[in-house]
């Protein structure tokens, strides 16, 4: 399978071409979480997926991308042999979706919540990193069969599985998971440890819904949770979410200040209201500052990009 997305950048257009080629040589791992969850991650961490195994089968929290399919099964033989029956998708981003016609071939049911569906009906798909990039529409079978409105359950494996939508954070379409049994909570991009939260405007999310999603988790989420991020290395906890909502709690505020003090966005910038995090929250690739706080300025209702000279 190939595909091409083209990054939109200030000053020039570049191409970037994924296909089985660009994937040679990455092998997938799969880490035990907690109870019988897993999570099968890419060198890097982008993508996360999260397994639920038993004798009921298998379910998966993603997909991954296309060319990685045979690898995901091959990570999945190491802890089971029963087949993968179901896959919940919790948001629309291609590096969480482009494995889905693979699986559904192989008999795998798709899951997702309705507005998740509705942009696979889309022409293009459009992703924010670098200033805006695109891929193909989806094949139809890479479509999720069943959709929810609110949220869903899974009774699989001896636990409770379910899927509910979070408020529009990174997508309109945001899912969690949480293996109740197991208590482990799969985030989707809503939470990374890579980098600052990516809001995706044009696939319907808002700081303020990132900052209530975060929120939710929290509440969720008891002193012995296990949090898999969509991308990042490793599991983490309670603790290292609220870090993560404070840090977009204190960026916000510094902004909010400045408008209220009449700057515009490039006096914003200049002032550096990451500056304290930069360090910690700069290595995802295509996203960074100069992609977040704008974000920040223009939905705290910040007008205007250059100061008067």
């Amino acid at each position: 399978m190939l595909f091409t997305v083209t990054v939109l950048g200030l000053s020039a257009t570049t191409s970037f071409s994924y296909s089985q080629g660009n994937f040679t040589g990455v092998e997938l791992s799969i880490t035990s979480v907690a109870g019988n969850v897993y999570m099968i991650q890419r060198p890097g961490g982008g993508g996360n997926i999260g397994v639920q195994v038993g004798p009921d089968g298998v379910l998966l929290v993603d997909s991954l991308f296309a060319p990685l399919t045979d690898r995901l099964v091959a990570a999945l033989k190491q802890v089971t042999e029963e087949d993968i029956r179901f896959l919940i998708n919790t948001h629309i981003h291609i590096d969480h979706v482009g494995g889905n016609e693979n699986l559904a071939d192989m008999g795998v049911l798709i899951f997702a919540h309705d507005n998740t569906r509705l942009r696979f009906f889309e022409e293009r798909s459009r992703y924010p990193r670098a200033g805006g990039s695109y891929a193909p529409q989806q094949p139809v079978a890479a479509r999720p069969l069943i959709t929810f409105n609110d949220t869903m359950s899974f009774h699989l494996n001896g636990e409770e599985v379910r899927a509910f939508l979070a408020p529009p954070a990174h997508t309109d379409g945001d899912s969690f998971v949480y293996f109740a049994g197991s208590d482990v909570l799969h985030l989707g991009d809503v939470y990374r440890t890579t980098g600052y939260p990516i809001v995706d405007i044009y696939n319907g999310g808002t700081l303020r819904g990132t900052i209530a999603a975060i929120d939710q988790a929290i509440d969720l989420a008891g002193p012995d949770t296990k949090v898999i991020p969509g991308h990042g290395l490793e599991v983490v906890g309670r603790d290292e979410l609220v870090e993560f909502r404070d840090m977009i709690l204190d960026i916000q505020g510094q902004v909010l200040s400045m408008i209220r003090e009449g700057k515009k966005l490039d006096e914003v910038m200049a002032a550096q209201p990451t500056a304290a995090y930069d360090a910690q929250w700069t290595d995802d690739p295509g996203w960074g500052p100069v992609d977040f706080v704008p974000i920040v300025y223009y939905e705290l209702g910040g007008s205007g990009r250059l100061a008067d000279r």
